[in-house]
């Protein structure tokens, strides 16, 4: 397939592709009469670094990943990865049940609100995130 073929599949600029050759990340395709031709496996490439980019990985992270030899030594960098992602997901889960809250909240002001004070408080702690009782039940109707 052409550049603009591969990079269509993933919505992407074929100058994306060709700055992923550039940078080692992306084997370069065989050319055709000078034009670059793309194979399967180069769709399997254009996967894997863009789930490395959305797991938050940089193309330098990428590149690195891609060029250790060996399952232990991709296992430890991988390892480093995914403790990372684990760190981020539990800062999204907090957030997301911060905005639950508010979006259930009936207070006037949500910051003053006793659940949602609790709810801030916990995730601050790392505490359970996803409790939305009131522990006070006599200031749950200002919800």
């Amino acid at each position: 397939m052409s550049i603009g073929e591969l990079a269509e599949q993933f919505d992407l600029a074929p100058h994306v592709l060709r700055h992923w050759e550039a940078m080692g990340l992306l084997v370069p395709a065989a050319r055709v009469n000078g034009r670059r031709r793309y194979t399967r496996d180069h769709t399997v490439q254009v996967m894997t670094i863009i789930r490395a980019k959305a797991g938050g990985m940089s193309l330098e992270q990428i590149r690195e990943m891609l060029a250790i030899s060996g399952q232990a030594g991709r296992r430890e960098f991988l390892q480093r990865q995914h403790a990372e992602l684990e760190r981020r997901l539990q800062e999204i889960a907090a957030s997301k049940a911060l905005i639950e809250h508010i979006m259930e909240c009936r207070a006037d002001d949500f910051t003053r609100c006793p659940d949602y004070r609790r709810v801030a408080e916990n995730a601050a702690a790392g505490l359970n995130l996803h409790e939305n009782t009131c522990v006070a039940p006599e200031h749950s109707d200002r919800r």
